[in-house]
């Protein structure tokens, strides 16, 4: 199937921000798109040729979607893997595949995959029922993390004390040894369906102190030569052996000691490679098209420091958006904002991002805190 054509249609299962930032890369190489999303208020509506409203967990919805594309991807892992595997054996490409993403879906089935191949990651066990939890022995501090449905720092708890645990909502998941001292990174790599695979440079990840979702993402790192060239090679194990095509990025966390645990995986662009789009030579969304549709890879190189500000939805606002500070956000040299279209805010939630890129690290993250102090998701409707 030749891509450059009006008969071919790439289709994307979500259609939020991650999609829309897929669709900006499509639309430079006019490739004709359709999206599948649950809300008719999605930031992708307007950037498809073709986008319907429908549950991404349905399988018929999935199914018949799939059925008009020639390849099928996605921008959100919660998405019914069983239509999946139906269109794969009736031919249609669907990357990641849907054995990646059984795998990924459920953090249980995740952190098995990790100890099954040798990949280094902290120690755990699994739980399917709260009872089943509570009956443990627990060394505290520890991390529990939700089975499945866990998203923008939820279903991941740190866990203090037994009333901690005892807090906790009904369902099934895994506790993890809590790793202290440690840096927290991210290595994003692509892999095309031929085997051929490429990594952008590691990035150092911050987060906010309560919210639990990153921050701050810093590159250059303050890794090693050795820890940094470590995660890049276990990044590419990973996509190796959960036969990734697409975009795979991998959470790490880097010990005192020099050593790289893997924390998490995700099958699709990521928050951790928004940067990408400013300061490498191909961002992460054309390399993830580049990869499902097995064109050549591009350069991952980066062109320059690059440091990204999560805009998060302020503490106490919701309602209609508007962006506070935005007019002196856009006088600052270097600083490039991507508001993502969301009609409301919330507490916490992903409204946007800034990247700011400069000849030197200090200089980024100088802009970077200025940002941060500036720009804010407020609700319109605040009487404040």
């Amino acid at each position: 199937m030749e891509y450059f054509s009006s008969l071919f249609l790439l289709g994307v299962l979500g259609g939020g921000q991650l999609g829309k930032m897929i669709l900006q890369e499509t639309s430079r190489l006019d490739i004709q798109t359709a999206v599948l999303d649950p809300s008719s208020f999605s930031p992708c509506k307007g950037h498809a040729q073709i986008f319907e409203v429908g549950d991404l967990k349905d399988f018929e919805t999935v199914y018949r979607f799939g059925k008009m594309c020639n390849v099928l991807t996605i921008e959100i892992e919660n998405v019914n893997v069983d239509a999946l595997e139906r269109l794969e054996e009736e031919g249609i490409k669907v990357y990641p595949r849907a054995s990646t993403l059984r795998i990924i879906q459920d953090k249980r089935r995740q952190k098995q995959f990790y100890l099954d191949h040798a990949i280094p990651t902290s120690p755990f066990f699994t739980y399917d029922t709260k009872a089943d939890l509570l009956a443990k022995d627990l060394d505290f501090p520890c991390v529990q993390k939700a089975a499945g449905g866990g998203y923008d720092g939820r279903g991941v708890n740190i866990l203090r004390s037994r009333a901690d645990a005892e807090a906790l909502p009904e369902g099934p998941g895994l506790i993890e040894g809590f790793v202290g001292n440690m840096k927290e990174i991210s290595v994003i790599v692509a892999r095309r369906p031929s085997g051929d695979a490429t990594t952008f440079p590691p990035v150092e990840l911050e987060f906010h102190p309560t919210a639990n979702l990153v921050e701050f993402l810093i590159r250059p790192t303050s890794l090693t030569s050795a820890e940094a060239e470590k995660a890049e090679q276990l990044a590419r194990k990973v996509a190796e052996d959960i036969d990734l095509v697409g975009i795979l990025a991998v959470e790490m966390f880097v010990t005192e000691a020099g050593e790289v645990l893997v924390n998490e995986s995700a099958p699709r662009p990521h928050n951790s490679g928004h940067h990408t789009i400013e300061s490498n030579y191909t961002s992460q969304y054309e390399q993830h098209v580049r990869a499902i549709l097995d064109l050549p890879l591009g350069s991952t190189g980066a062109r320059s420091a690059a440091v990204m500000v999560n805009i998060l939805g302020e503490p106490e606002e919701t309602g209609f958006v508007k962006y506070e500070g935005i007019r002196d956000v856009l006088a600052m040299e270097g600083v490039y904002a991507h508001i993502y279209g969301k009609k409301q805010t919330r507490p916490f939630r992903k409204m946007g991002h800034v990247t700011i890129v400069a000849h030197d690290p200090e200089t980024a993250r100088k802009k970077a805190r200025l940002v941060r102090q500036k720009l804010k998701a407020i609700a319109w409707n605040n009487p404040a």
